[in-house]
């Protein structure tokens, strides 16, 4: 039985394939997804999956509660850090240029057992992150709403029952709020699901125009705020330290922890290996452009902010407009922000929506989830119903809950497959070392044993806080996966 839970797929390294050409995923009938996307198209992903809640939202919290003006520094030690992952990904994606992420990489090394718990954590990852993004999408839209009514002196905004989640989270547990339903949240899922059924081209098409329009955003905001920033508000530039985790050193290092989740989107960009025209160039191309990209617009965001305002102020959910009311004649610039910060939420929300139903493709496709969630649509080419399920999921989760308290469980997935993936490059790299990597991470050890390092050392602190809702979580994949995973596994003839 040992053995067969640690059977990992035969894989030899791909030959480079060509725009237009099929995924060949073994002896299938069924249409198969088509290589469409551009290097271009897989860092527009990345930047759309990883700009968006943290450059909005959390810098606010991690400023005003445990980095003051040093954010900026949490986020070059968050960025460090997500690059060890990101060249671990980069190798294993060129090499792999397969649907699945960390899943289909987990199982071509550390086996089938490994893999199912990967893929389940992927599924906690996008399902949740979707769903909390789009409750946040709410919130904007509705704010939106308030500033057209104020200038057209009439009341457009939704009333709250529709516009906010009917139950919440009390000291863990489930509580009425009165209201009916997230309409919103609801509406905005259903709209990019659709989208996302009916083509990867048009999905990146209307991704890439999302991420101008907010990439815009935040370089106007940094363009117009700069003159204005007052250096004394960044002395201390570490304030004094006021506890465990709040300023000083501890602080900077309990803020890299927090803003790292911001960039937990990446890896949403190894999904759509399989529809890279050259997955070799591209892909290393896509993942690392998309984190440095992301990376440099974090720290200067954190610099203006913090020279702006002073940075125990900048704790709201809106951290950004809130920065803007001490400068009454920058009012036509908060509207343009909450604009941009609602097209920076959807494309999130479209690349998780996007990114799960393909890594229940490859599921489907290893046997371990039901057929059904590996078809592909013969005119779309999409895996269309996995996307239909996550559309329901993820609209009734948003429609529902706030789903914040899930918000650590998201990261906690993400940080567990980043782990995974720093530790697989090591073993192929011992046990298959005569396979052609298009790219290689440099200093593989250090890098790799660092980036898992790091990745359970976060995981952990989180851990230690949410443990019963994560081993919950495990129990119910261990369920799914020895109920019916186990028994339908390809692999399971050749290895039994």
């Amino acid at each position: 039985m040992l053995k067969n839970l640690l059977a990992t797929h035969a894989i030899e390294s791909s030959p480079h394939v060509d725009a237009g050409e099929h995924i060949s995923t073994g002896a299938h009938s069924q249409p198969d997804l088509v290589r469409v996307l551009t290097a271009k198209h897989l860092v527009l992903l990345g930047v759309g999956a990883v700009i968006g809640a943290g450059i909005f939202v959390i810098t606010g919290q991690a400023a005003a509660q445990h980095a003051g003006p040093a954010l900026a520094i949490s986020f070059v030690i968050a960025g460090i850090a997500c690059a060890f992952a990101g060249l671990c990904y980069a190798e294993f994606a060129a090499m792999l240029p397969i649907s699945g992420s960390a899943y289909s990489y987990s199982y071509a090394t550390l086996g089938e057992y490994v893999a199912w718990f990967v893929g389940w954590n992927l599924v906690l990852e996008y399902l949740f992150a979707a769903s909390t993004v789009a409750a946040g999408w709410s919130g904007y839209f509705n704010e939106l709403l308030r500033l057209i009514g104020s200038w057209t002196n009439t009341n457009i905004a939704l009333p709250e029952a529709l516009a906010s989640a009917p139950y919440a989270f009390v000291e863990g547990h489930i509580q009425s709020t009165g209201a009916l339903v997230n309409l919103p949240a609801v509406l905005i899922v259903a709209a990019l699901s659709g989208l996302c059924y009916v083509g990867i081209t048009q999905s990146a098409f209307v991704n890439s125009i999302i991420v101008a329009i907010k990439v815009t955003v935040i370089l106007l905001f940094i363009a117009v705020t700069v003159h204005l920033v007052n250096p004394d508000n960044w002395h201390p530039f570490i304030p004094e330290n006021e506890g465990p985790g709040v300023f000083g050193w501890s602080g900077v290092f309990r803020a890299a922890t927090l803003v790292f989740f911001s960039y937990i989107g990446f890896d949403a960009v190894s999904t759509a290996a399989g529809e890279a025209k050259n997955p070799q160039r591209d892909m290393p191309i896509g993942i690392l452009g998309s984190l440095a990209i992301c990376t440099v617009l974090y720290i200067a965001m954190a610099l203006v902010l913090t020279g702006i305002t002073p940075f125990r102020e900048l704790n709201t959910p809106e951290p950004v407009a809130t920065a803007l009311t001490h400068y009454p004649q920058l009012s036509w610039l908060k509207t343009i922000v909450v604009f941009g910060a609602i097209t920076g939420l959807s494309s999130v929300i479209l690349v998780m929506l996007m990114g799960l139903p393909r890594i229940f493709f490859s599921m489907s496709r290893d046997g371990l989830l039901p057929p059904a969630l590996g078809k592909v649509h013969p005119k779309f080419r999409t895996p269309y119903v996995g996307q239909v399920i996550v559309g329901v999921a993820a609209a009734i989760l948003a429609g529902l809950f706030p789903v914040s308290v899930l918000g650590e469980l998201v990261s906690m997935g993400t940080l567990l497959a980043f782990a995974t993936v720093c530790i697989g490059i090591l073993v192929l790299r011992y046990t298959q070392p005569q396979l052609k990597r298009s790219f290689r991470v440099p200093f593989v050890w250090p890098v790799a044993i660092l980036g898992a390092l790091i990745c359970v050392y976060l995981f952990w602190q989180a851990f230690e806080e949410h443990w019963r809702l994560m081993v919950t979580w495990i129990v119910l994949g261990q369920l799914i996966y020895i109920g019916y995973g186990y028994a339908h596994s390809k692999l399971r003839p050749k290895n039994a």
